[in-house]
């Protein structure tokens, strides 16, 4: 695996497997990579044959409050995990590379990046789209792999994608949760033992609701959302929100429905989760 820091010798090493012949595919990452990261690795290695991945910690997605200064790095550990999944190029940025003196330009998806997670994360999604179509700029992949836990981000670079042209074609890996179902992420290690314990509720609460709707006792979307509320203050974690949405439009819907989503964000302790399940 090859690791380049500048945007001049990223652009040429793809230039060259390209001119190879050779499939394109991106992994975009902030790094303290998880085997949900390295699901989405082995997608891209699958479907294409040069396989590139991204770490970069964005600083434009973090709020003034939240965890930019503390969010877990371990450089060693990513470059081992990458070098096994059989990842070609790692490109690692600087942030001066990324954003030099006097940037400005930001891109915003209207519409999508101001509900659920964005109610709460002022700027946020606004963060993402900016820097993945960077990334998409800089490596020009024919393919590129997001993960399902992050639905609405998925959704947000697919519509960015079809809007402004880019020639990419955008996939989605399955959520990978631990044994006891909580979705994987890097910030699972903020968690103690027992409160990491205890999160383990929200896919439960998840998989509860979508029971009650597959066998006809409810198709209410706030009697869903309510039973959910329910089990996750009941075993200590304060919700941010928990929608029935149109998994393309992500507006709530009326009446829950084959298909429709339902995403969650609860904090247990001072830690942020998110998960959602298809109805």
């Amino acid at each position: 695996m090859r690791i380049v820091r500048s945007i001049k010798k990223a652009r040429e090493a793809v230039s060259r497997a390209r001119s190879r012949g050779l499939k394109i595919a991106f992994v975009p990452t902030m790094g303290y990579l998880h085997e949900g990261h390295l699901s989405l690795v082995r997608i891209a290695r699958h479907y294409a044959d040069y396989v590139v991945v991204s770490i970069f910690v964005n600083p434009t997605q973090f709020g003034p409050r939240e965890d930019l200064a503390r969010y877990p790095r371990n450089m060693h550990r990513d470059r081992a995990l990458l070098t096994k999944a059989g990842t070609d190029l790692l490109f690692y940025p600087t942030l001066r590379a990324i954003y030099p003196k006097g940037y400005r330009t930001y891109v915003e998806v209207t519409g999508l990046s101001g509900v659920l997670c964005g109610s709460s994360r002022s700027g946020h999604f606004r963060g993402v789209a900016t820097i993945v179509l960077k990334l998409f700029n800089i490596i020009k992949p024919d393919l590129a792999v997001f993960g399902r836990k992050d639905f609405q981000q998925s959704v947000i670079i697919r519509r960015m994608v079809w809007d402004l042209d880019v020639a990419v074609r955008i996939m989605t890996g399955p959520t990978v949760r631990e044994k006891s179902g909580l979705a994987m992420s890097s910030r699972n290690d903020y968690l103690t033992p027992v409160l990491r314990r205890d999160a383990a509720i929200i896919y439960q609460a998840l998989r509860c609701a979508r029971t009650g709707f597959r066998k006809g006792e409810t198709a209410d979307p706030s009697a869903l959302t309510g039973m959910i509320k329910k089990m996750i203050g009941n075993r200590g974690g304060r919700v941010d929100y928990v929608s029935v949405v149109d998994p393309d439009r992500l507006a709530p819907v009326k009446k829950a429905k084959r298909g429709d989503l339902i995403a969650v964000a609860a904090f247990f302790g001072k830690t942020r989760l998110i998960d959602n399940i298809t109805l």
